[in-house]
């Protein structure tokens, strides 16, 4: 039994099978994980997770009880329970709902005069997403000791915290949130059962966190219009049914430490010379990003080429770095999504190429320490998000940089209520607007540039992960 347990969908590891059925294992990715990883080890702290493909089945089938560390997997000192969820109730729960529901909401991503569209399908999906939280409160019920704390992570598992305080009244609960937060008139787009759940699911927590001001109070705001609770602003507390609910802002920033270490290996020196001679002596403009219809890759593209085209002096002189990790493949929005990308990258090649410039490189593939890579040799940092519950590239890109560089940061993601002061902000939907602070950002002076990014590093590295995590549990003393 654990004095902490913690629930996401993700785990810190995630696994493949080989030609041969063997499994091969591989680091969970995602900045969720990224966030838990270094903090869910070497305590007393128990990791639930769902298999999230055959092959994660696979190996909870074959650990005892799905305990995957202790089935031999090195999983960095983690006990990890992973759930066998039948495919069909998982692929419900997450791409018809998580994905394509709460997802849409939360980023206001819907084209509302085509979807969404609540239908008896719908009700079916949402059927799968129930029995995917009650089986992530059995397991927690199940492994919690008596009046631990449990640690329920993101929008895969709204659901979770009122399912587990009715299994466990004596357990403390902490749901954290790590999307933004829909503003009530675009919450209610959900069914409203199924949006009174949602919220009433969050509150049977004792604390719901947040990642900035903007989303605990849209959170507050949903509340008090959709369920008529009572809602204490200055205390910021919400009591519906006879519970109080705390609700709080933790910050979440990345390891300094350990990511400056990880960057100086020698697969991420290999990467940086190779982009070196890519480009040669160009200035760098740099995005790392997911494939995902709310981090607006498309329209970033599109303000390199009006910068191309207003300021033609930049012509074979910068290079536009776009690397894409492939997201959520099994929607065929993202499918799309991808496809757009693709196209506007080769319309820039198309316009502007020449024998001896590429004015953008693309790769839409996973390569951490490409990424990273990136990172150090980057004069501007593209981070233009249409909504981000934070958004740690805009965290991780200042602390890796070698001489300084500028970030370019949508007032949409929750970076920015950090950052903003030593960024340049734009609107994600004003493309000219983007155009010309990538323009800034090139022909800022180094020394300037350098000195703004170096307090962009020290705000990223302010509030670490162990912090982040720590500050939700000691929320529940």
């Amino acid at each position: 039994m654990s004095q902490v347990v913690v629930a996401s969908n993700r785990g810190p590891v995630s696994f493949s099978l080989s030609d041969d059925g063997a499994l091969e294992m591989r680091r969970g990715g995602g900045g969720l994980v990224s966030g838990l990883a270094g903090v869910a080890s070497g305590q007393d702290v128990l990791w639930v997770c769902a298999s999230l493909g055959e092959a994660d089945r696979t190996a909870a089938r074959r650990a005892p009880d799905g305990r995957i560390d202790l089935a031999g997997h090195d999983t960095g000192g983690a006990a990890v329970r992973m759930l066998d969820i039948p495919a069909a109730t998982f692929h419900r729960a997450y791409n018809a709902v998580a994905n394509s529901t709460l997802w849409f909401v939360h980023h206001l991503l819907y084209d509302t005069p085509r979807s969404p569209h609540f239908d008896a399908r719908a009700r079916r999906d949402w059927q799968s997403y129930e029995a995917y939280n009650a089986a992530f409160a059995d397991a927690l019920a199940r492994d919690a000791a008596q009046g631990a704390k449990a640690a329920i992570q993101d929008y895969h598992l709204s659901l979770a915290p009122r399912m587990l305080r009715d299994r466990r009244p004596d357990l403390r609960i902490v749901h954290f949130s790590h999307t933004p937060w829909a503003p009530p008139e675009y919450f209610r787009l959900l069914p409203d059962d199924i949006g009174a759940q949602v919220l009433h699911g969050i509150l049977g927590a004792d604390h719901a966190g947040f990642l900035t001001e903007r989303w605990a109070s849209a959170f507050l705001d949903c509340c008090e219009v959709v369920l008529g609770a009572r809602v204490d602003r200055v205390a910021r507390t919400v009591t519906c049914e006879g519970h109080t609910t705390r609700v709080g802002v933790h910050g979440l920033g990345v390891d300094g430490t350990a990511l400056r270490e990880r960057a100086v290996q020698q697969d991420v020196a290999e990467r940086a010379r190779a982009l070196r001679d890519q480009v040669g002596d160009r200035q760098l403009i740099v995005r790392v990003d997911r494939t995902e219809l709310s981090k607006n890759i498309v329209r970033g593209l599109a303000a390199y080429r009006e910068l191309l085209t207003n300021h033609p002096e930049w012509r074979g002189r910068v290079v536009h770095l776009a690397f894409a990790y492939p997201s959520r493949y099994d929607l065929p929005e993202y499918r799309e999504y991808t496809a757009a990308v693709q196209r506007m990258a080769k319309q820039i090649a198309e316009e502007f190429a020449t024998a001896t410039w590429e004015p953008l490189i693309l790769q839409v593939n996973d390569d951490y320490p490409r990424s990273l890579a990136a990172y150090g040799l980057a004069d501007v940092l593209l981070v233009n998000p249409i909504r981000d519950g934070m958004n740690l590239v805009a965290k991780e890109g200042p602390v890796l940089s070698e001489r300084g560089c500028a970030l370019v940061l949508s007032r949409e993601a929750g970076a920015a209520a950090e950052l903003a002061e030593d960024a340049l902000v734009v609107n994600p939907y004003d493309v000219s607007q983007t155009a010309e602070a990538l323009h800034q950002g090139l022909l800022m002076p180094r020394d300037q540039r350098a000195e703004r990014c170096a307090r962009l590093a020290s705000a990223s590295t302010a509030l670490p992960p162990q912090r982040w995590f720590a500050d939700q549990l000691a929320a529940l003393d």
